[in-house]
């Protein structure tokens, strides 16, 4: 049984009689101590996509259509309050910005410990102790629960929010774009610790990201998503070496590689479409330069191409692209 299994989702924005289509039809699944990279553009709805999955949409965003099982519970139906019991104890989220996530008039140790303490039902002290064997766990040393956030490094305060995440023993990990604010060694750093702490504790980890040079080496799975839809998914190897959509191989070769040869990047034309109103067929087709009638007309099927290897594309395994390095 997968850890996390996410069939045709669709969530919307409301803005009074309009609605803002942030996902719309995306089917995906983790199995533990697997990861799938979720990467595209800003606004294409990733971060919606996550937080569809926790349950912590704003209140003008409603998740229309499609099931989220978690282990053997469909979660899309259930009641807030059963919905706040299944947080952290099954699944946690690893939030965007880390100084954003604590807050900064509290001891960073005391906002775990709250987090322990409610889910659990343990003593303060219990709490604690737990605590100190989280931050010595993620490289911190357990003293430094009682500082403020602000009184950590960007990377300390990673770790401390990972050790957060962890706190109850989750079986699936969110990380929505963990390492974007932080410097190239640190980086290094945290996605070493991640890797660690999945084997160890068999997580599915949903990793969020821009940058796929941090897809290609941490993540078994990849998905492509565009405005809204998940236009490809497969092996991190088939997606990069043998991408089936132009979106991906236009967004793979936007990115230079260190060992292969030098060659001039490509890039998009054109920006992403307003999701209020998004164009008719494939979403891609105003930008695509393989597009043709059809692809104005008539929305493509997210269907397997090869074993294991999705995409929502008309033309998907007849169009050939150039071979990444």
């Amino acid at each position: 049984m997968a850890v996390l299994e996410v069939e045709n989702l669709k969530t919307y924005y409301y803005l009074g009689k309009e609605s803002v289509k942030a996902v719309d039809g995306v089917s995906f699944k983790i199995e533990a101590k697997e990861t799938l990279g979720l990467a595209g553009e800003s606004g294409c709805g990733k971060t919606t996509t996550a937080y569809s999955i926790m349950r912590l949409l704003p209140e003008n965003g409603r998740i229309v259509q499609g099931t989220i099982r978690l282990g053997d519970e469909e979660i899309t139906a259930l009641s807030e309050e059963e919905i706040r019991y299944l947080r952290w104890r099954k699944a946690s989220i690893i939030f965007q910005y880390a100084m954003n996530a604590f807050n900064p008039v509290l001891r960073i140790g005391a906002q775990i410990v709250e987090v322990i303490r409610e889910k659990e039902g343990v003593s303060k002290e219990e709490a604690r102790a737990t605590v100190s064997d989280l931050f010595d766990e993620v490289g911190l040393e357990p003293k430094r629960q009682r500082d403020y956030p602000h009184e950590f490094s960007g990377g300390m305060l990673q770790r401390a929010i990972i050790a957060q995440s962890l706190a109850c023993d989750p079986m699936l990990v969110i990380a929505d774009e963990p390492v974007t604010a932080l410097d190239v060694i640190v980086q290094n750093k945290i996605l070493d610790l991640l890797r660690k702490l999945q084997e160890k504790y068999e997580l599915a980890v949903l990793f969020i990201t821009h940058d796929l040079s941090v897809v290609a080496e941490n993540c078994h799975n990849v998905g492509i998503m565009y405005a809204g839809n998940l236009v490809e998914v497969g092996s991190a190897k088939a997606v990069f070496k043998h991408n089936l959509h132009p979106y991906t191989s236009k967004l793979i070769g936007a990115f230079p590689s260190v060992i292969g040869e030098k060659k001039r990047l490509q890039f998009i034309p054109g920006t992403p479409p307003n999701l209020l109103n998004p164009p008719a067929g494939c979403r891609f087709h105003p930008r695509c330069p393989y597009a043709q009638d059809i692809c104005k007309e008539k929305e493509p099927m997210y269907r397997e191409i090869k074993q294991g290897h999705y995409a929502k594309c008309h033309f998907a395994g007849e169009l050939s692209f150039e071979v990444i390095e």
